[in-house]
């Protein structure tokens, strides 16, 4: 996907939950359609030598760009969406791994929560376990 940077449909605000922030829909989104495409900052470190606010916020850019031992920092609201599996948007790597976009893979109301799936590192909305925070060792906060 090779499209120019284009800011969020969306707004940052309290989730009033344990969530703390997420990123909400301004206005109704269509399925397919494009939700963010966010420039990327890359860092060139593993994983584990990176704290855990930044493991928390990254992006495997080798899985996603093929570049090997790179993790990317979403700039926008990139790296700022919170988990559900599955979740309302998908994500990818484009212009030549210099940025990140996020898309619609089913219609978004106005005011909802935008998310992404944190556990498939390949982009995917959806997976079949939430792996991801065992990994991490973050306990996850359950929606009521």
């Amino acid at each position: 996907m090779n499209q120019a940077f284009q800011p969020c449909l969306g707004h940052l605000a309290d989730t009033g939950t344990g969530l703390g922030l997420g990123v909400f829909a301004s206005r109704g989104i269509a399925a397919t359609e494009v939700v963010e495409v966010a420039p990327v900052i890359c860092i060139k470190l593993d994983y584990e030598v990176l704290t855990p606010p930044l493991r928390q916020r990254v992006f495997h850019w080798g899985r996603l760009a093929g570049h090997d031992k790179v993790h990317a920092l979403a700039l926008g609201y990139g790296s700022m969406y919170n988990h559900a599996n599955p979740a309302n948007m998908r994500f990818a790597a484009c212009q030549d791994g210099a940025a990140i976009s996020f898309v619609a893979v089913r219609a978004i109301e106005a005011g909802e929560e935008l998310t992404i799936n944190y556990n498939n590192v390949g982009g995917s909305h959806e997976s079949e376990t939430d792996s991801w925070f065992a990994q991490t060792g973050i306990t996850p906060y359950l929606k009521p």
